[in-house]
């Protein structure tokens, strides 16, 4: 009976609830204007018209009533095959999750990073599909938001493990003093983030293991989800955080670890 349980909430209870993270983050070079940004993360989606796309939906009618000013996405929209399967078809998915993802409102806008999955399939095509639909994808590159003549910066970089990461080129057009929230994809990434005049980054690809035992934690984890695998971390003055994803991948069961939509408050040291 006590297997039985645990197999029907793995399998069909906690995959398909995603649970609401709220968190206030108090970002030291943010200056007063951005006092109360209200910022959405979701991440690793990992599409299929089963399994996934029943807490992407959910996640939708959770995020939007929230009212955020943004909404950042850190990748995996797709899943690539896991030997030598049809990458194109795999990538081919992207516009089903696109048309979905472009339910979600937010008052700025909604900004992507790619993950390990979605380069290792079609980069080029997951890119123009969500741009397409008005998500736009930052890729080894940073914008600035303006607010009352105070700028925050939005980076993305491309992914480490499949593409070609870049974070000189990434931050190169940002002044020094300026505060930048980073996407990367993978979380172990943050040990050489911290290096570089970044307040905050976010990633997923972890999916926190997606079964954790009691007491233990996660049996398995992916390379550069080892070190920062769920949550809130310091890494030097750097802030990271790990959303354990939205998706499931190979093996479409969670325990102890449900899809998470993450709701941040940054706030300014000088508010």
């Amino acid at each position: 009976m006590a297997a039985t349980a645990i197999a029907v909430d793995a399998g069909v209870v906690e995959p398909n609830y995603p649970q609401l993270v709220q968190l206030t983050l108090p970002i030291k070079r943010l200056s007063a204007q951005w006092d109360g940004l209200r910022i959405v993360q979701l991440s690793d989606f990992h599409y299929d018209d089963y399994f996934s796309v029943v807490p992407l939906r959910k996640s939708i009618e959770i995020v939007n009533p929230l009212q955020p000013d943004l909404i950042l996405l850190t990748g995996d929209f797709v899943t690539a095959p896991a030997f030598s399967g049809d990458k194109k078809k795999a990538a081919s998915v992207i516009e089903s999750c696109a048309q979905l993802l472009a339910q979600l409102r937010a008052r700025i806008g909604l900004f992507a990073c790619l993950g390990n999955h979605d380069v290792a399939t079609d980069a080029i095509h997951i890119l123009n599909v969500l741009q397409s639909h008005n998500i736009k994808v930052l890729r080894n590159r940073s914008e600035p938001l303006e607010k009352d003549g105070k700028r925050l910066w939005l980076a993305g970089i491309d992914d480490v493990i499949e593409g070609s990461a870049d974070l000189d080129v990434t931050l190169k057009s940002i002044p020094p003093d300026e505060p930048v929230v980073l996407m990367a994809h993978e979380p172990d990434f943050a040990t050489r983030v911290a290096k570089y005049p970044v307040d905050l980054q976010l990633s997923g690809h972890s999916h926190g293991g997606q079964v954790r035992i009691p007491f233990i934690g996660a049996p398995v984890l992916p390379e550069l989800g080892l070190k920062f695998p769920k949550g809130l971390y310091q890494v030097g003055g750097l802030t990271l955080y790990t959303n354990v994803g939205i998706g499931t991948v190979r093996l479409p069961v969670r325990f102890h670890c449900p899809p998470e939509i993450t709701l941040f408050t940054l706030k300014s040291f000088n508010s």
